[in-house]
């Protein structure tokens, strides 16, 4: 960094233009950003349905697991987003892009208070960060808001926080008051400094490096710390950083998994990932080429003396700079808040994504500040120098990183895209051939989902998520007790998988084998409570047993986790008349269900089945038609309908309907014998024979085939058959 005494400072017109240069090279730089879907596990992100009413707002800020990391702030954005625009993709990447280019105004602000890179060196600066390559992920993947706000907050707190020592430091003892009087005007900022410091912390804890970052700057400035001056003021962030940190690595453990043998290194191991570590992103930062969203997991060995290299040489470069920190400060300033920006993912505490790579370019989004501005101040340094040579030198740069931000940027279009770019870049990378695997099962693509399946399992064979996405894969070809197989492995592998105790009930359920599907999925509501899907499975087997009390029960809890889901609120209505609980209860739930989603056909005609039952043929009629026109491929729907139009003296669209719940499922029983019963209603009894007959051959324990038959036969003359199927009839229902 370098620090000018007295800039030429721009007209503020000019900041307003270099304001509208970043915004405007964000938007051209991620325009392919714009039109692109959601990628990995953007779909933890954007708000899940039991959390989209004003009580699952409560439950971001109030019960930690409700989402995937504790950051209610970051939550609570994407929950007013999602009241704006839903799932569409296009909000919540605007969003991203212009938070994005307002970290790099207030960077380019900040830049300026601390008067680095002189007249021009800002606006440069700004720019250098809204166009650096190593952002596009932060950028360009939605779940990474919380870098891109949790940024806003830090920059828009180190600024207030750099007012209110300014205006102490005018306020000293001995110095004539400033006006407007002081008091008001420091306890203003620094109440303001603190308050967006919380809201940053309640981003993304990674910000809990802010304070620290802070005494580094004041010192690079003055030379010196003193306690009142500079370290007091501090404290209580210190506090809360500290509180943020140790809960977030908590929660990171506890709910996330970032624990077991992956994470087994001893202290040394770590230095040594550490060292490692610094360099790389150093590395990406100067030239980022090549960039990976998911790198390869580099071994660390303790025992090779080439793996010492790293820690040592940034012992080396830390003393040398110490040393030069006599005549200039600036770069071990800059050295240390690049550490210090790094420190919370140097591999000191455990982080869930180290199972698959220690580094990412995510994590290093606050560490290209210090860097960016050491590389403005020699930028400055050189315009003094030769401004022409400088200026020419900021826009090949600038057009340089553009361009390879665009580009990078072109891998985020879909998750296809997404999976193939990583694989092609590293083809080791185990997770992104499961993760593409499972995004072709997704779209119907089972043999190719399958391979990739089979290419994450060579690279890991005991990988829990492989193994079953495989067997859902193996469940959809009919293919079952493979499936089990591969559950079961899974299972020997992580216990504590709720998700695969899951699909294991589901591939126990479908091979009859209901008790142990229930067994499974109460285990996994052991795990995992909150399961909305699995209380739903469990539901489903319930009622197949005849349990249908319990059934209700569990479609409730769903219902509590996901109250717009409409299907539970159909299934909640069969579990409800099962248990004899028809009306109004359940009558209640299919309206529901048909609120929520007015096309749902099922629930149509089964309020429509209702309503005939209660003798409302018209309402009757209206809901069975509705639901077939939803739906026209449901058979039962049609033999249903053509019972009320029967019933309402429409013999011959009754007929019509019959006749075409046959089509679609030839040998339906109930549509054969209710056919063959109208036709004979009209006199046509050569038909009707052929149809009750059919129906006979199909359901001989049917007392009303056996009865429709009877009185055809006995219509015809045929009395001696007509006498057999009476009494057929009589001793199914004497």
């Amino acid at each position: 960094m370098r620090a000018n005494a007295s800039p030429s400072t721009p007209p503020t017109w000019t900041a307003w233009l270099g304001a509208g240069a970043i915004f405007a090279a964000c938007l051209v730089v991620y325009a392919p950003a714009l039109q692109a879907g959601f990628v990995w596990n953007d779909g933890d992100y954007v708000t899940a349905p039991a959390l989209r009413t004003w009580a699952g707002l409560g439950r971001i800020w109030f019960k930690v697991g409700a989402t995937e990391q504790y950051y209610p702030l970051l939550h609570s954005a994407f929950w007013l987003e999602f009241q704006g625009w839903g799932k569409a993709p296009f909000g919540y990447h605007l969003i991203n892009v212009l938070l994005h280019a307002s970290s790099a105004c207030l960077w380019a602000l900040l830049l300026r208070r601390l008067r680095v890179g002189g007249a021009w060196g800002p606006l440069v600066g700004g720019l250098i960060f809204a166009l650096h390559p190593v952002a596009v992920e932060s950028v360009a993947w939605v779940t990474e808001q919380k870098n891109t706000l949790s940024t806003v907050l830090y920059l828009g707190s180190a600024l207030a926080f750099f007012r209110f020592s300014a205006r102490r430091e005018r306020s000293a003892p001995g110095e004539p008051a400033p006006s407007p009087p002081p008091v008001r005007g420091l306890a203003g900022a620094y109440f303001l400094a603190t308050f967006l410091f919380l809201l940053a912390l309640l981003s993304k804890s990674v910000t809990a490096t802010l304070p620290g970052a802070l005494l580094v700057v004041l010192w690079w400035q003055r030379g010196t710390l003193t306690w009142r001056g500079e370290v007091r003021p501090l404290l209580p962030w210190f506090g809360l950083g500290a509180a943020m940190g140790l809960y977030t690595g908590w929660v990171e453990r506890t709910f996330i998994g970032a624990e077991g043998p992956a994470f087994a290194l001893t202290p040394l191991e770590r230095i040594l990932v550490a060292g490692r570590v610094v360099w790389f992103y150093l590395g990406k930062t100067l030239w980022p080429a090549r960039l990976i969203f998911i790198y390869p997991r580099w071994p660390v060995r303790s025992g090779a003396p080439a793996h010492y290299l790293c820690p040592l040489a940034l012992l080396l470069l830390l003393a040398w700079l110490a040393g030069l920190a006599r005549r200039r400060r600036g770069p071990l300033a800059a050295a240390l808040l690049f550490l210090g920006a790094l420190f919370p993912l140097l591999g000191f505490f455990n982080v869930y994504a180290f199972v698959f790579s220690y580094v990412a370019d995510h994590w290093q989004y606050l560490a290209l500040l210090p860097v960016i501005a050491l590389a403005v101040g020699l930028w400055g340094k050189l315009a003094d120098w030769n401004p022409g040579f400088a200026g020419v030198l900021a826009l090949v740069a600038l057009a340089t990183l553009g361009a390879r931000t665009w580009q990078e940027t072109q891998a985020y279009h879909d998750p296809v895209r997404f999976y193939r770019t990583i694989l092609q870049r590293n083809p080791a990378s185990w997770m992104a051939h499961n993760n593409l695997g499972y995004i072709l099962t997704q779209v119907g693509r089972g043999a190719e989902a399958k391979a990739e399946y089979e290419a994450a399992l060579r690279l890991r064979p005991l990988y829990p998520e492989a193994l079953t996405n495989y067997g859902v894969a193996l469940v959809s070809e009919g293919r079952l007790a493979e499936a089990i197989t591969r559950y079961q492995t899974a299972l020997a592998v992580g216990p504590d998988l709720a998700t695969v105790r899951n699909d294991l009930g589901i591939a126990l359920a479908k091979s009859g084998r209901e008790g142990s599907a229930i067994e499974q999925y109460r285990q996994g509501l052991r795990l995992a409570p909150d399961h909305a899907e699995l209380h739903h499975n469990l539901a489903l087997a319930l009622l197949h047993t005849g349990q249908a009390a319990a059934a209700v029960d569990e479609y409730r809890a769903t219902l509590r986790l996901h109250p717009a889901d409409p299907a539970a609120h159909y299934d909640l209505g069969l579990a409800l008349a099962a248990a004899g609980r028809e009306s109004p209860e359940a009558v209640a739930q299919w309206r529901e269900a048909l609120r929520l989603r007015p096309d749902y056909a099922l629930a149509s005609l089964r309020l429509g089945v209702w309503y005939h039952a209660t003798g409302q043929l018209a309402q009757a009629i209206a809901a069975e038609e509705a639901g077939l026109r939803s739906d026209p491929t449901l058979a039962f729907g049609h033999n249903n309908l053509g019972n009320a139009l029967r019933e309402a003296g429409r013999p011959d669209e009754a007929i019509a309907h019959y006749q075409e719940a046959l089509r679609l499922a030839p040998g339906y029983t109930d549509a054969e014998n209710n056919l063959g019963a109208a036709l004979a209603a009209q006199g046509r009894m050569a038909e009707a024979l052929e149809h009750l007959l059919k129906a006979a051959q199909l359901a001989p324990g049917s007392r009303s085939v056996q009865l429709n038959l009877a009185r055809c036969l006995q219509a015809v003359g045929r009395t001696e058959e007509a006498r057999v199927h009476f009494a057929a009839a009589a001793r199914l229902s004497p």
